[in-house]
C-alpha cells in the first residue's frame, strides 16, 4: 500500500501513467512537480549549484586545477586527483563513508568443483561500526598453485548463501517514467528474495563450468550479490526519502548522500579489503573489478576510487564511461534519461543539471583520469544502442592526458563486441585477454578501435538480419 501524502502529493500519484512517459523533466530543470527527496547533509559541506556555474560545452580539463593551475607533474597531480575525487563525490556519485578499517572474513562453506579443478568457499565478511554489517562473497581458484590475481565480479547470492530479502520496487520503476512523482509502493508486490536474473540458482559447480576460461588461464574469480550492499529500488519513503537508505548498508552511515553505486562501488573495496589478507589471492597484483549495465557503472566508480582495483566495466550506458555531453545520438542514453528513470543511483546533487548538462564541473571522463596510472578497459557492444561511440571515444580522448602525464600511455583500452546490451562470452575473452597483456606480461594485443556510424549501421542491419 501506498503511504499516506499530502494534497499536492496524491495529484501526482493520480496521473496516469502514460502523462508521466510523456511529460520529460523541464529543459532547465527539474520537473516542478516532483516530490523532494529531503538534503543530506554531509561532511562535504556545499559545493556550487547549477546557477552558480557557467556553461562549458567542452570537456572539462582533467589536468587544470581549481584555481586555473596546469598540472605539468606527478607531484601536482596527486592535488588535482583529490579535486577530481571531490567534485565527483559531490555531484556525480554522492559521499561515501571512508573505509571501515575492520573488514574480518570467515570461511562459512568450502567445496571442490570442476572434477577437482577448482576450489569453491563462501565467505562471509563482516565490517562497520560496531562490525555490524556483513557480506557474503564466493572465492573460485584453481585448485593447485597459486596465489592468483583475483577478478572480482558483481553477479548474483553466491552459491551457499541465504538471498536477503528485497524491497519491493517503486511503483513506476523500469517503465521510463519520472520516479520522483511518487512516495509509496502502489501495487507492487511484497518482498522479495535478493535474486539477480540468471544467477539465482546456479551451483558452485555450474559457475565454475561457465567460468572455466578464467580458471585455465590463472585467475581466482570472487562474486557478490551488489543488492547486498544497497537494494536497487526506487521505492521512497513517506517523507520522499529513498528506502534504500533504511537497509543494508545506509543505517551505518547516515550522514552520506552517496546512490546506489557508490554504495556497490564501496562493498567492492571492502572485497578488496579482505582479499589482501587471503593467501589464495596475488596482492601484488592490481585487482579486475567488473560488471554489466549499472553493475558496470558501479565497476567504473570503485576503480576510479580504489588504487588497487583494475577496471573492466561491460555495456556501461548513461552515467557510465560515455561523456554526458556527447550522448544523445542515436538513442543513447543521456544525463537526462537516467536522472528521469534511476535518479537513486547518482548523487543528488546531479539532478539539478537536468537540460544543462552544459554547466556540468565535469564529465565522465574524470571516472577514467582517477584510474591512471592504472590499466583500465571498457567493454562494449556494437549494437548497444543505449551507449554511444563517440561519448566513450571522447572520454578516453579527455583522460589520455592524464595517463600520458604518468607515462602509461596506452594502459587505456576499449573493445566492441558484436552484440546488444550483453555481457557475454567475446567480452570474457578481451577481459582476459587485456589484463592477460597488463597484468601477466603476455601476447600484445591492440584495444583502441572505436566503430564509426557505418559500422553501427552495419551491425545492426547484420543484427536484424540474424533475428528471428
Amino acid at each position: 500500500m501506498p503511504f499516506p501524502l499530502p494534497a499536492c502529493a496524491v495529484c501526482a500519484l493520480l496521473l496516469p501513467a502514460l502523462l508521466c512517459a510523456q511529460t520529460p523533466a523541464s529543459a532547465t530543470g527539474p520537473d516542478p512537480r516532483e516530490i523532494p527527496l529531503p538534503p543530506i547533509t554531509t561532511p562535504m559541506g556545499r559545493l556550487p549549484g547549477v546557477n552558480e556555474l557557467p556553461a562549458r560545452p567542452e570537456m572539462p580539463d582533467a589536468l587544470v586545477m581549481d584555481d586555473g593551475t596546469k598540472v605539468t607533474t606527478a607531484a601536482q597531480w596527486q592535488l588535482r586527483r583529490a579535486e577530481i575525487r571531490r567534485t565527483l563525490e559531490y555531484y556525480a556519485t554522492g559521499q561515501m563513508p571512508p573505509a571501515p578499517g575492520n573488514v574480518k572474513g570467515v570461511e562459512v562453506q568450502t567445496e571442490t568443483v570442476a572434477d577437482g579443478k577448482v576450489k569453491y568457499r563462501l565467505v562471509r565478511l563482516s565490517f562497520g561500526p560496531e562490525e555490524k554489517l556483513s557480506l557474503d562473497i564466493g572465492i573460485f581458484t584453481p585448485a593447485e598453485g597459486g596465489p592468483f590475481p583475483a577478478i572480482i565480479l558483481q553477479a548474483g547470492t553466491p552459491p551457499g548463501a541465504t538471498p536477503l530479502p528485497r524491497l519491493p520496487p517503486g511503483p513506476n520503476q523500469g517503465k521510463g517514467e519520472n520516479v520522483l512523482l511518487f512516495v509509496g509502493a502502489g501495487n507492487n508486490p511484497a518482498p522479495r528474495a535478493s535474486v539477480a536474473p540468471g544467477t539465482s540458482s546456479a551451483t558452485a559447480e555450474t559457475l565454475a563450468t561457465r567460468h572455466a576460461e578464467i580458471f585455465h588461464r590463472g585467475y581466482a574469480l570472487v562474486i557478490f550479490n551488489p543488492n547486498d550492499c544497497a537494494e536497487d529500488t526506487t521505492l521512497r519513503e513517506p517523507d520522499g526519502s529513498w528506502s534504500f537508505r533504511t537497509t543494508r548498508f545506509l543505517p551505518a552511515y547516515p550522514g552520506y548522500d552517496w546512490g546506489i553505486l557508490a554504495v556497490w562501488a564501496w562493498g567492492a573495496s571492502r572485497i578488496a579489503d579482505y582479499l589482501e589478507t587471503d593467501p589464495a589471492i596475488d596482492r601484488t597484483k592490481l585487482m579486475v573489478i567488473t560488471g554489466a549495465s549499472r553493475n558496470g557503472k558501479s565497476a567504473m566508480i570503485a576503480a576510479a576510487f580504489d588504487e588497487r582495483l583494475l577496471g573492466a566495466p561491460v555495456v556501461t550506458g548513461g552515467g557510465g564511461v560515455g561523456a554526458y555531453r556527447f550522448a544523445g545520438p542515436r538513442r543513447s542514453e543521456t544525463l537526462d534519461i537516467m536522472e528521469l528513470k534511476y535518479p537513486n543511483w547518482f548523487s543528488p546533487e546531479l539532478r539539478q543539471f537536468l537540460g544543462q548538462r552544459e554547466k556540468l564541473p565535469f564529465d565522465q571522463h574524470w571516472f577514467l583520469a582517477l584510474c591512471a596510472p592504472r590499466p583500465f578497459l571498457a567493454l562494449e557492444g556494437d549494437t548497444d544502442v543505449i551507449s554511444l561511440p563517440a561519448a566513450v571515444q571522447a572520454s578516453f580522448r579527455g583522460a589520455e592526458p592524464a595517463y600520458a602525464l604518468l607515462g602509461a600511455a596506452g594502459r587505456l583500452g576499449v573493445h566492441y563486441s558484436r552484440h546488444g546490451h550483453t555481457f557475454n562470452a567475446e567480452d570474457w575473452t578481451a577481459l582476459l585477454n587485456f589484463t592477460g597483456r597488463h597484468l601477466l606480461g603476455k601476447r600484445d594485443i591492440v584495444f583502441d578501435w572505436f566503430p564509426t556510424d557505418a559500422d553501427l549501421d552495419a551491425a545492426a542491419a547484420e543484427n536484424r538480419q540474424l533475428s528471428p
